[in-house]
């Protein structure tokens, strides 16, 4: 992201698979999910009704403003509904899962703003211990995934017992938590049932500054389809732990629709 300011935005992700209720989790591997680190999800969102870019332009190339950094939208969710896609006809469909209808949600009231800064302290502590030469930096507290150079290590296996010093059980317990508020709040929008609702892997902080791409994997801003890259996705969420405008500026997450470009403007706690 091309901050004016130099500074960054951060974020925590999380993706989820609708499966039967007797079904196992469903993980991807993450090799084979590397090229999304870069990619920052906005909202709750069905992924294979659009196509997204990370953008640095000015801002008539933005048609529309979903929600303002300066807007408060709790407690109720704001949603866009948009068609779903005829690109789930490729998949196989779970009564009661896969998506009967689709949409854009945006909502403040998943984390309070001391929330988002211990999950932000937390996200900063881990990043501290490597960091990618690039603009784009993960940390996977699941599969303990972390950008290191221009590779990616297990921090609990490359630190061991180091890592107890860097993070305590009460960081694992609010992220285990506001996990499961995101997930209810999906449920509820989308008219479905929680207990048939499973994470998927991965699900990470990110980091982008301005630092120049050193990789194919800080290369944020090309179009992006969830559902058309990793087929076992069907909600994708993004958590803000950064304010547009003051952290950073610049290099929005943009919805590309046929009709124009939209965007959320980022505020701490913005889910």
């Amino acid at each position: 992201m091309k901050n004016s300011n130099g500074l960054e935005v951060l974020s925590v992700q999380f993706f989820f698979v609708f499966l039967r209720g007797n079904a196992l989790r469903h993980g991807s591997s993450w090799r084979s999910s590397r090229g999304i680190f870069a990619f920052l999800l906005l909202g709750v969102c069905v992924s294979a009704v659009a196509t997204w870019l990370y953008i640095t332009s000015l801002d008539s190339d933005i048609t529309e403003t979903l929600a303002r950094q300066g807007e408060l939208v709790s407690p109720q969710p704001r949603v866009y509904s948009i068609q779903c896609s005829e690109d789930y006809e490729n998949y196989k469909r779970y009564p009661g899962c896969t998506p009967q209808k689709c949409g854009r949600a945006v909502t403040d009231g998943v984390v309070n703003r001391e929330e988002a800064h211990v999950l932000r302290r937390l996200a900063e502590r881990g990043l501290a211990l490597a960091g990618s030469e690039g603009g784009a930096s993960i940390l996977d507290l699941h599969s303990g995934a972390l950008s290191m150079g221009k590779q990616f290590v297990n921090i609990y296996r490359y630190f061991g017992d180091q890592i107890r010093d860097v993070f305590t059980a009460e960081d694992f317990k609010l992220y285990r938590d506001v996990r499961g508020r995101i997930q209810t709040i999906i449920a509820e929008t989308f008219g479905l049932d929680p207990r048939l609702m499973y994470l998927t892997k991965p699900t990470f902080f990110s980091r982008i500054n301005s630092t120049a791409a050193k990789t194919q994997h800080d290369e944020y801003w090309h179009p992006h389809i969830d559902k058309v890259t990793y087929g076992s996705f069907d909600y994708t969420s993004l958590l803000y732990l950064s304010d547009y405008g003051s952290d950073f500026t610049g290099g929005r997450f943009v919805f590309m629709d046929q009709n124009g470009n939209r965007t959320v403007e980022p505020r701490t706690g913005t889910n």
